[in-house]
């Protein structure tokens, strides 16, 4: 049975179709557009939990951008892209790699909720948020000072989940990079991926993407 992702356009579903490509899978992918803002009818009927991203596996139906990558790196790439608890950087790896989704994702996501109720910069839970916020991307920014990838010297899915936060979601929520050169320059590294290349242009064909210093001028 060929490998199904479900990918929602301008969604966190990106990482699974890049995380295909540089694995060298095979794979089937169904896109689907927003209506106007939300997953459309026959997306949200294909999990109980609505959301992207989805795959298909023969009789197997998952969703969680997670459980989605770690299902597939293991069941159809061997292994690749996760270190092995002996390797030296496995705890750098470990931490990253849960820190996008645990940490970073969630900073975001509430920067957005709040920012949608227009609550004052100088509100309790905006300064709270924006004070995570602003240390989330210091985090970043000083791990990437001196190491190619969140790992190290190694590409692995902890670049694959975080990603998404730094580029698409601009669309949601425009911010700056302009106070982090480090995450910059790791942008630019992401770029020149062909896998990255390649599933953007299959996924997003009519999006600008979104590597550089300022976010899309549409929100």
């Amino acid at each position: 049975m060929t490998l199904t992702v479900h990918h929602l356009h301008i969604s966190q579903s990106e990482r699974v179709v890049w995380l295909c490509e540089e694995l060298g899978i095979d794979y089937e992918l169904k896109t689907y557009k927003r209506v106007p803002l939300l997953a459309p009818p026959e997306y949200k009927a294909l999990h109980p939990q609505e959301t992207a991203p989805v795959i298909q596996d023969g009789d197997l139906t998952l969703a969680e951008s997670g459980a989605c990558i770690e299902y597939i790196c293991h069941k159809h790439g061997g292994g690749r892209l996760f270190l092995p608890p002996m390797h030296p950087a496995y705890v750098d790896f470990l931490y990253w790699r849960h820190w996008s989704s645990g940490t970073f994702m969630p900073t975001v996501t509430q920067s957005m909720s709040l920012r949608s109720l227009n609550l004052g910069c100088d509100s309790f839970q905006m300064a709270i948020t924006s004070n995570r916020f602003r240390k989330a991307f210091a985090a970043l920014n000083e791990r990437l000072r001196d190491n190619q990838w969140l790992a190290g010297s190694e590409f692995t899915v902890a670049d694959v989940m975080v990603v998404f936060v730094l580029t698409t979601v601009r669309y949601w929520l425009p911010y700056s990079l302009k106070e982090y050169g480090n995450v910059v320059q790791y942008l630019k590294r992401i770029g020149e991926r062909e896998a990255y290349q390649k599933a953007m242009r299959k996924c997003e064909p009519e999006l600008e993407l979104a590597l550089g210093v300022e976010p899309p001028k549409k929100e």
